[in-house]
């Protein structure tokens, strides 16, 4: 055959998921087989060496986070059982104790109310009330471009009341923003599609900030708060907390769109008419849809008032509000759409995740890493300004590892906590340790910095490098309003 006339067969890739596999094991053994410091008990160390080897799994999804979360039970069972009991280093742990351990993130009560929330996004799924929304709010903005930019992150906003799931709040509005590009005979990758999608997910990426229910990786950081601190964040104070920030970058994040990617239009002609037709074609509002708006308010009245008005907390009022979704005749789904709507393996991962930090926390291998990394960096003779300037900025580069916001909090909340022991900080621990929380839901830079992001990736709407124009501007603002809030906001109103 001619040489020329030949085609160059791409090379299939290469499967570096079992090399990911054999390096988790390998570091984990070496990290069990090390000299055991004399600061660090047994079960530190080996639960050190099982946070090391769920990280590197975490980060190059080597397996699902629901497969990593059952070998992690496998994990602690064995490596910790066969390790001396602290309170008794002459006896082992034992397999049963350590198996409890490994499970006792089911009992926290931050796992039902991610459990909860799912139920609840998954109500909103069943009856398309969040799609319902979306397309009212986006029929009432116009059909100007910047109007839709806006009417994009108003619907973010209002979901992220009610629905406390970010990928089902871009699964709403996502396919409604596209349908619009096409209204207008633009492709999904065209400069409009771009600008609209990209807004969409980073408007839900700033309001997992500003609700405690808006994203599940809120629950995990307080499960492990108040496991630790003793105390509760109610629903009310994290939004008097954290609003401001979200409102701030909501403008901030309108402008950035606005001024970075130009849209081939400045009036989506037919746009209106596309949206109205699917409110059309949803019918009038069914009687599932008046029942599931009952209840989401009475949700969210209860929700805002936790602490003020009544005693009860978040997930027993968002339990009860499930348990009354899920009744005949009153409720809104059956179990059969329920066990096909919800992502069970995630509620596995949640728990998982939880349980290992509370070892890592109570068999003092969070105090370790956190004194000999932090203590590193001198932080203990650092002012409190500069401390959490160097913590955010560590907490945004590792997040560039980790495709889940949730992995992340697992892994670094317990630390942050250890550190408000191993330092002195002239400040309050849960504030401190909330404000990391809150960086950690920086999921601006990349399209796999968020399962969110990878949904909006997936329509072919826009390019990594469209993601990183308006990331880059957005992260940097976001950082800087942390640090401008952490000296006037948060001190006045007594989070530091």
């Amino acid at each position: 055959m001619d040489p020329a006339t030949t085609v160059d067969t791409p090379k299939p890739k290469r499967n570096l998921k079992p090399i990911w596999i054999a390096l988790a094991f390998a570091v984990m053994i070496v990290i069990v087989l090390l000299p055991t410091p004399d600061d660090l008990p047994v079960m530190g160390q080996r639960a050190l060496a099982i946070l090391a080897f769920a990280v590197i799994l975490w980060v190059t999804e080597a397996v699902s986070y629901p497969v990593s979360a059952a070998m992690i039970i496998g994990l602690v069972a064995l490596l910790i059982g066969f390790a001396p009991d602290m309170a008794n280093p002459d006896t082992l742990v034992g397999t049963k104790g350590a198996l409890k351990m490994a499970l006792g993130g089911f009992s926290n009560s931050a796992v039902a109310l991610v459990a909860a929330a799912l139920f609840l996004a998954a109500a909103m799924q069943a009856t398309n009330l969040h799609k319902r929304v979306a397309l009212y709010i986006l029929s009432k903005v116009g059909v100007k471009t910047g109007a839709i930019v806006f009417g994009a992150i108003l619907v973010s906003i209002i979901l992220a009341f009610f629905v406390p799931s970010a990928t089902a709040r871009a699964g709403a509005v996502v396919p409604i923003l596209l349908g619009m590009v096409a209204a207008f005979g633009l492709q999904p990758n065209s400069r409009l599609g771009a600008l609209l999608v990209i807004t969409a997910v980073q408007s839900v990426s700033i309001w997992n900030v500003g609700i405690k229910t808006g994203a599940a990786q809120n629950m995990v950081a307080l499960g492990f708060m108040e496991e630790e601190f003793g105390v509760s964040v109610a629903w009310s104070s994290w939004f008097l907390y954290a609003a401001p920030w979200s409102i701030i970058m909501s403008f901030v994040l309108y402008f950035v769109m606005i001024k970075l990617i130009k849209p081939e239009t400045h009036v989506v002609e037919g746009g209106k008419e596309l949206i109205e037709g699917q409110l059309k074609e949803l019918g009038p509002m069914k009687p599932s849809e008046i029942r599931l708006i009952v209840v989401s308010l009475a949700l969210l009245f209860l929700w805002a008032t936790e602490e003020k008005l009544h005693p009860l907390d978040t997930t027993t009022v968002t339990l009860v509000a499930i348990a009354i979704l899920l009744l005949p005749k009153i409720g809104v789904f059956d179990w059969k759409t329920v066990e096909r709507l919800i992502p069970w393996g995630t509620i596995i991962v949640f728990a998982v995740g939880i349980a290992l930090g509370t070892i890592l926390l109570d068999t003092n291998g969070a105090q370790w890493l956190s004194n000999k990394v932090f203590g590193a960096m001198g932080l203990e003779n650092m002012p409190l300004l500069a401390t959490i300037a160097l913590l955010s900025a560590f907490n945004i580069l590792i997040h560039l590892g980790f495709a889940s916001a949730t992995s992340l909090s697992s892994a670094l909340i317990p630390i942050f906590i250890a550190l408000t022991t191993t330092i002195a900080i002239d400040a309050n621990s849960v504030g401190f340790v909330l404000i990391q929380q809150f960086v950690i839901s920086f999921g601006f830079l990349l399209p796999v910095s968020a399962p969110q992001n990878m949904l909006a990736y997936g329509t072919g709407a826009f390019t990594v490098k469209d993601f990183l124009k308006s990331g880059i501007p957005l992260t940097v603002i976001g950082y800087l309003l942390i640090l401008l809030f952490s000296v006037t906001y948060w001190k006045w109103i007594g989070l530091l």
